[in-house]
């Protein structure tokens, strides 16, 4: 049995029993958007900056959601406290709802919304030796054909770029814009070091991470930090890479092609950024409410028991 708890539109399930519509257009047509979201220590980390990524991917989209902000913010901490986890990872959804065969978006009537809370674990203690990386083949699709900061349910280029990286025997894989510039990891930014520099892709071909602006903020009066576009060359002659993102968290890439990154293991200032990234998501968030916690605010929250 999966560990954690789902909401379906109303209602918690386990994840065994939690069901969606096969006429969703989520489904059908990776209509919708989602977020990944960590909690440490009874806390949510960045709660309030997630849901306002997650509500503007859904207006980049032209989805209306279901619920309004407070009410998905009370749900997503019910359904925390309802898992009985004190440390693990979200996944809300928004999906289009449930539809007919059809393209058109108008034959979804209401949106539907999905919170899975359980845990992950992508890298384990590649954390702490580094991760090695292919290039990519695939590229990531221009900003006129698909918005990089609309997290939608649509990763199959990211996908794509993952099945490269383990055909090959790496862990990750770094991708490309058509330009030929450094975009980001399969599902993560990308930072590299030159001479105690910070360096990171511009987001008009990555995701606005929230984990790559918790590292912008901690690098704060420490480290010189440069948001520019640069290309695979420049990554490759840096003294270290490191990728970030809620699912992986921060890790140190330690290869590219078989190329080794400065002297090939974790950097000084990846190991000092790390360290105090965890330091601060296992010391701030919002709190979950213990024991039978507050009302939840929302009719779309008439819930059945866990």
């Amino acid at each position: 049995m999966r560990e954690g708890i789902v909401y379906v539109d109303g209602k918690w399930s386990t994840p065994e029993h939690a069901k969606i519509s096969v006429f969703d257009h989520g489904l059908l047509y990776g209509d919708g958007v989602f977020e990944g979201i960590r909690f440490y220590n009874g806390r949510v980390f960045k709660l309030d900056r997630h849901i306002d990524r997650m509500f503007e991917s859904a207006r980049l989209i032209g989805l209306t959601p279901s619920v309004t902000k407070e009410e998905f913010r009370d749900i997503i901490l019910e359904t925390c406290r309802r898992s009985g986890l004190t440390d693990g990872y979200l996944r809300p959804v928004f999906t289009r709802g449930e539809g007919d065969l059809g393209l058109d978006p108008r034959k979804a009537k209401r949106s539907s919304t999905v919170v899975i809370c359980s845990t992950i674990s992508l890298y384990g203690d590649k954390h702490r030796t580094g991760l090695t990386a292919i290039v990519a083949q695939v590229r990531r699709p221009p900003r006129v054909c698909l918005n990089p900061n609309v997290k939608s349910l649509n990763y199959l280029n990211n996908i794509l770029a993952k099945s490269e990286a383990n055909a090959r025997g790496a862990d990750e894989a770094l991708m490309l814009d058509l330009e030929g510039n450094v975009a980001e990891m399969s599902a993560d930014n990308l930072f590299v070091v030159k001479g105690r520099t910070v360096y990171t892709p511009q987001t008009s071909n990555c995701l606005v991470g929230i984990t790559r602006e918790t590292i912008l903020e901690l690098c704060e009066g420490r480290y010189p930090v440069r948001t520019e576009m640069f290309k695979l060359d420049f990554a490759l002659q840096a003294e270290e890479v490191f990728l970030t993102g809620t699912g992986g968290e921060v890790a140190p890439v330690i290869s590219v092609e078989g190329h080794p990154i400065g002297n090939g293991k974790p950097g000084p200032v990846t190991v000092e950024l790390q360290q105090r990234y965890f330091d601060l998501v296992r010391s701030t968030g919002t709190p979950i409410p213990s024991g039978n916690g507050g009302s939840v605010s929302t009719k779309a929250a008439a819930s059945s028991p866990a």
